[in-house]
């Protein structure tokens, strides 16, 4: 739904942007405020999204706490929004999990699966659905002249729907379930929505699949503000998928020069860190495949390489174990910066989850989502198409840098590398986009199907620019990325500034 500017989304920003005006406002007490916002984000009496203002309220309230960075309550428990606030009011305060929430009022108990038959079925003389259905669960009632399904028999197989010339029978699936490519969804006594968290890997898909709003994650909003109002010098890594997040007429410098104006210290873009990234994989890939691996995966999307060492254990040594941009942007800035904080903000909820595991060492201390800054923006007042185009808003990286951010980029960008290291080396590419594709690619590569292949996968449809923290529709946004790449002083990774300082941030930190 992103592009759509719906009733969730609209709640989302209005949360997002309260909870950083809050952050702002230091002279009042937090838990004063924090209490009044359900108040102000659903005004008066009635009614407007659910049948009760009440609920509303209540939703509002579970919204604020996750986006603080606190727990989400269960549907029974009573306390005020604010109850814990002081472990949201510290700067060092991380992630706790789980990070993606079932807020459990708000959701609406939506059946896990059912084949229906819709008031489109005209009563066929052929009716191909009778004859396709394996255990006899549809038949034709004569006193309507429409098919019936006997819910007993059936398997929900939807061969009837798929039989059907009319499509007037429909399979409906609970969205947020259909959207997870880790069957991590399913429903708990209530029947309502539970997160099976063995399982998930944090993609966000079923957050930005919900018509009900009732999933969301975590932010550290927050406590980036009180960061940067401590007096630490702050530093913003900007993912590749920013272009055209904030609006067509926003640029590289103009983006610049708002987050500055937020009072970080400056802007680096995590394309120079793709841009390593590329390069490190390149040289893993030369060094093991075939010899030591029989294959390699790409590593920079954390939900796809969670999901291939959960649902593949043993192949977990065939995720390239190149650090992913993020990291190396982030070691870049502080080796040249010592002190520095980073914050990452990009388009992935799953980056959040990478960015406080303590095994990863990524070095990054806050995340933010592209959506989750468009409400610090507004907090501030701050209009992006009208401000000051600063000159220096483009770090040097390359074209195959920029185009991470693309589904097919990271392998586009990691053979470029090995072409120009090897060029007799030829090298084959598989890649898949969305969870569900990416466990079918990597079961086929233990199959065997891809020998001495890279293997690409994306958690999102679409690559990052599909990512649960963006905001404009997915095709424009890859559009808007493949322009800007195609801007860039050099083609491949291997030709920029910053290369020289890969074996430095890999072995030295």
């Amino acid at each position: 739904m992103r592009g759509i500017e719906t009733r969730i989304q609209l709640i989302r920003h209005q949360v997002f942007t309260e909870v950083a005006r809050m952050a702002y406002q230091a002279e009042k007490p937090v838990k004063e405020q924090i209490e009044k916002l359900p108040y102000k984000i659903i005004p008066g009496e009635i009614a407007n999204f659910r049948n009760d203002v009440f609920l509303e309220r209540a939703i509002v309230g579970e919204r604020l706490r996750l986006a603080m960075g606190l727990p989400c309550r269960g549907a029974g428990e009573q306390a005020p929004i604010s109850e814990g606030i002081e472990a949201a009011d510290k700067p060092e305060t991380y992630y706790t999990p789980p990070l993606i929430n079932v807020i459990k009022v708000a959701c609406n108990a939506c059946p896990e699966k059912r084949v229906m038959v819709t008031s489109g079925c005209m009563g066929c003389l052929a009716h191909p659905c009778v004859e396709v259905c394996p255990k006899d669960a549809v038949r034709i009632d004569r006193t309507i002249g429409k098919a019936a399904i006997d819910t007993e028999k059936c398997i929900k197989c939807g061969r009837c729907a798929q039989a059907c010339s009319y499509h007037a029978i429909i399979v409906q699936e609970r969205p947020c379930a259909a959207a997870c490519g880790m069957n991590a969804i399913h429903s708990d006594e209530q029947g309502k929505a539970d997160i099976d968290y063995d399982k998930c890997v944090s993609c966000g898909m079923c957050l930005v699949n919900c018509p009900f709003g009732a999933i969301a994650d975590k932010s550290q909003i927050f406590q980036v503000i009180r960061e940067i109002q401590s007096g630490e010098q702050v530093y913003a890594a900007v993912a590749p998928a920013f272009v055209g997040q904030f609006g067509p007429k926003v640029t590289a410098g103009k983006l610049r020069t708002a987050i500055k104006e937020l009072g970080f210290a400056d802007v680096f873009e995590v394309a120079m860190g793709a841009d390593l990234c590329a390069v490190q994989e390149a040289e893993d890939f030369l060094e093991n495949v075939p010899e030591k691996l029989p294959f390699m995966a790409t590593s920079c999307c954390p939900a796809w390489a969670a999901m291939a060492k959960k649902a593949f254990p043993d192949y977990a040594n065939c995720v390239s174990m190149a650090l992913t941009p993020m990291t190396l942007t982030a070691r870049l800035i502080k080796h040249t910066r010592p002190g520095a904080k980073v914050v990452f903000i990009g388009p992935c909820s799953a980056k959040k989850l990478e960015a406080m595991d303590e095994a990863v060492r990524s070095e990054v201390d806050f995340v933010l989502t592209f959506e989750e800054m468009a409400g610090i923006f507004d907090a501030r007042g701050i209009d992006l198409d009208a401000i000051e185009d600063l000159p220096g808003g483009v770090n040097d990286s390359s074209a195959d840098g920029r185009g991470f951010a693309v589904s097919g980029g990271v392998a586009r960008a990691v053979t470029d590398v090995i072409r120009k290291k090897c060029p007799e080396r030829e090298v084959q590419v598989a890649c898949a986009e969305g969870l569900d594709a990416c466990r079918k690619l990597m079961a086929m590569a233990k199959a065997g199907k891809y020998p001495g292949y890279l293997l690409e996968g994306m958690a999102c449809p679409g690559g990052c620019v599909a990512g649960a923290g963006t905001i404009q529709p997915i095709p424009k946004s890859q559009a808007a990325v493949k322009g800007y790449a195609a801007g860039a002083s050099h083609q491949t990774a291997d030709q920029t500034e910053c290369i020289g300082e890969l074996e430095n941030l890999v072995n030295n930190f």
